[in-house]
Formats: structure tokens, sequence, C-alpha cells
């Protein structure tokens, strides 16, 4: 930035965590006061204000979807597995479905947060914390089946690498054993990583917080942060590492979920191209899915100016790469099935455009994951909010049917006509599916109620980066080409 001093980071620094009632020392900063008074006031106003209806009344409904779930869980538990729909030789039905389709859902957060941070990508700033806390949230959803799916859940610790000397002899070659660690690994990393990145924040909302229940709550989780410069160094340091550790990660945990089905010799699941496959399905996913939370939020909370318009374009330019890359592979696996000659591989991938689901490969595979993002390549799709909630939307469904297709498409129909069957869901199977959204929903509005979505001590650092149109709604500044000009 023109005329900017070095030490601008620091000050904005320990302005991030500083109660917006203390003075700022006089130094010669490109923003002014005002705009620090801006943010702060704009992202823990959201927090601080009165409830307002609508959280409630959404509240209510995610809770009421959320308590029909655990209900079908307890009912399915209590009677047995026979509640779903699974027979011979369908197994795994929708239960390791919603398993992957969650964990995928989780990858985008710990993308953004990470892999961008790494890559020193400032937009990333404006979504990072909300897509953080949905990974959570996405995880937890997604341990809820594979302990349920066994049948006798309180065998489920089977599951876990439990020592040999306990003579279970878990079997450590199976990549169900592998998921375990990965995802208990990558969910463990992900709330450190969560909430260290809001400390500075809690900080902020301590100082500010008017009732002493606040101001002791949100002094806990804060940690004693001060926002001195000993404190922003160690900050600053754990964040980085943090963001080295999560990185593989996000390569790995859904790699190793797509070991579950690499691994095994059933038709259209052996084969290699499923790790980097999974991988991008999953970042693909995840981006909608924080498309879908950030734009009703962004109208709600007004948050034009945080959450601009540059920030929709690049995360659709994003799902457009993974789709891409998602329906390369796609066609992909169709060359191989031909080209290898085996006659069980040519009959699945026949069976799965002409058998009985095929609408779910022609409506979710085709359609939603790989035309309906190629709108993005024009730039007027990207800039409508209504056309990339429409491709979001499309996406999330898509995804589904993806994991659906794989999963059932490649039990229903086998090596022996004999033992050919067909998979159809039960109240259960869908109710229980419904209800983890309310799970979902309801962990989401929570947080939004009470954490500031967006980290405001970031922000502060990139403002001067934003969108010249949306820099400072209450000041018409100008942006030259070198950065903000002084008034």
């Amino acid at each position: 930035m023109d005329g900017a001093p070095t030490t601008a980071p620091d000050v904005i620094r320990a302005e991030a965590s500083a109660s917006v009632t203390q003075p700022l020392a006089r130094v010669p900063l490109v923003l002014n006061k005002r705009n620090f008074d801006w943010v702060t006031n704009r992202i823990a106003g959201a927090v601080e204000g009165g409830t307002p209806r609508w959280w409630w009344v959404s509240f209510a409904i995610t809770v009421m979807i959320a308590g029909f779930g655990l209900f079908c869980l307890g009912y399915q538990i209590s009677t047995g597995v026979g509640t779903w729909g699974l027979n011979h030789p369908i197994g795994w039905a929708w239960d390791i479905t919603n398993f992957v389709f969650w964990i995928g859902i989780g990858h985008a957060g710990t993308l953004i947060s990470a892999i961008l941070f790494l890559l020193r990508q400032k937009w990333r700033t404006s979504i990072n914390r909300s897509a953080e806390a949905m990974t959570l949230f996405a995880v937890i959803c997604a341990a809820i089946f594979p302990g349920v799916h066994v049948g006798r859940v309180w065998m489920a610790w089977f599951l876990a690498p439990v020592p040999n000397q306990y003579a279970i002899w878990p079997n450590f070659r199976s990549p169900l054993l592998w998921d375990v660690f990965a995802v208990s690994t990558y969910f463990s990393v992900s709330v450190l990583f969560w909430y260290t990145g809001l400390i500075p924040d809690l900080g902020t909302l301590r100082d500010r917080a008017t009732s002493k229940i606040k101001k002791f709550l949100y002094g806990i989780f804060a940690l004693g942060w001060r926002g001195s410069n000993r404190n922003w160094r160690h900050y600053e340091m754990a964040y980085l590492l943090l963001a080295g550790l999560s990185t593989p990660l996000v390569l790995s945990v859904h790699s190793v979920v797509s070991f579950d089905f690499a691994t095994s010799i059933v038709p259209t699941w052996h084969t290699t191209i499923f790790p980097p496959y999974f991988v991008a399905g999953a970042i693909f996913g995840g981006f909608a899915m924080v498309l879908t939370l950030m734009i009703p939020a962004r109208a709600i909370f007004k948050l034009q100016d945080i959450i601009t318009p540059q920030h929709i374009d690049k995360m659709a330019k994003i799902i457009l790469l993974t789709g891409s890359i998602v329906g390369y592979a796609y066609m992909m696996e169709f060359f191989i099935a031909w080209y290898s000659g085996n006659q069980y591989e040519k009959f699945a991938f026949y069976n799965r455009i002409f058998g009985p689901y095929w609408w779910y490969w022609w409506v979710g595979m085709l359609f939603c994951n790989t035309l309906s993002p190629q709108l993005f390549w024009f730039k007027w799709c990207r800039q409508n909010i209504f056309v990339v909630y429409f491709v979001c939307m499309c996406v999330n469904a898509g995804m589904w049917f993806e994991r659906f297709i794989i999963i059932v498409g490649g039990l229903h129909r086998d090596f022996l006509p004999s033992s050919w069957g067909f998979f159809t869901p039960t109240w259960v199977d869908i109710w229980t599916f419904v209800g983890t959204f309310g799970i979902f929903l309801s962990l989401f509005l929570l947080f939004i109620r009470f954490l500031p979505m967006i980290a405001m001590s970031e922000i502060k650092i990139v403002l001067p980066e934003a969108d010249a149109h949306y820099a400072t709604p209450e000041e018409h500044h100008t942006v030259a080409a070198g950065g903000m000009e002084r008034r």
C-alpha cells in the first residue's frame, strides 16, 4: 500500500482485539478508526443484539426435525437394523451414503482455512470462520452413521483401534478401521484450528460485553487474550502450525474413506481413481454447501460489504474447477470399464445408466454435478445470486446421488444374477437422514447466534484489499491502484 508504515499490521492486530471504546494511538494508518469500528460493530453486533424472531422460528423448526431424527435413531437401535431398507446383497445403502456425504461437506472448511491460508489468499477471511464451523457440524452428523449401521451400537467401540492386549483383535488392515483414525484426527485438528482462530474475537466480545455472565464466559474461552505482541506472536505460530497439520488431512481423510470401496473387488468400486475422485468431489460439494449457508446469512445480516460479489465469484470458480474434475473422473470411469475388457465392469456401468437407478445418474451425476456448474463459465451467472444458489443446490443434491449410485449401484447387481436385489428406503431411512440436517442447521444457528460468524481480526488486516465498492459503506472512499486513498 502506498505510504503505509511497516508497523501497520501490528497496530491493526492490537485494534482487532481491543474494545471499540478504547482509544487507538495516532499513527498514519491507511484505514482510520471508524473503519475498524464499523467492522467490529457490524460483526459483533449480530452476537450482542437481541435474538430476532426469525432465529427462534428457524431454531424451533430445525430442533423439531433433529428431535424426530434422533427418535428414528432410537427406534432403529431398540428394534434393529431391519427398520432400514437393507437387504441381501445391499448391506450398505443410505447409512454409508449419508456418512460419505457429510464427510465430504466437511472438507471445504479445512480447505478454505488451511490451504488458502498457506497460499496467502486473503479473500478467505470473510468465509473461513463459517466454513470451519460447518466442517465440525458436518463431521458430527457423519459420525452418527458408522456406529449405528453396525446394528449393535453398544459394540461400536470395536471399530476403534483397540490394543491387542484386550484380545479384541481388530483388523488393522481394514479400511473401516482406517476411517476411525482419519475422521477422529480430522475432527480433533479441525476443532483446534477453529477454536484458535476464535480467540482474538472472543477477546473483543469479552471487552464489549455488558453483562457479567457474558464477560465471564467470553473471558474464560478467550484464555486471557490481551492483544499484546506476545499474544499475537504465539497465536500466529499456533495458527500456522495447525494450518500445516490440517493441509494433508484434507487430502488424506476422504482418500481413506474411498478405500472402503477401492480395496474391495465389487465392480465399479475396485478402482485406483477413487482417492483423487473422492477428494475433488468433497471439495466440490463442500464449497457448494458453504455458499448455500452464507448467501442467506449474507442477506439476513446485511453483510454484502464484507462477503462481496468478489468472494462469491471466486468460490463459483472453484466449484467450476472441481466440478470439471469430477466430470472428468466420470468419463475416466466409463473409459477404464470399456478398456479393461472386464465383462462385469462393463455391465456395472451399463447398468448405472440404463438400470433401475438410471435417473439417479442422469439427473444427479450428469445434470447436477457435471452440467449445472458449467454455467459458471459465464461471468453474469457468477454474479447472479439466484443462479449461484440454484447451482449450489443442484450440487448438494447431485453429490448425495453420486454417493448413492456408487454404493447401492455397485451392490444391487454384482456377479451372480441370482443374488440381485433392489433397495427401497423406509421412513426410518428417510427421516434419519432428514434429522441430520436438523442437527446440522440447529448447530449452525447456535453458532451464528453466540459467536462471530466472520473473523473480525483477520478482516481488519486485509480490509484495504476489499472490494472498492464495498470497503466502507458509511463513507464512500475511493480506492487507488496501490491502496485506499487518504482523505
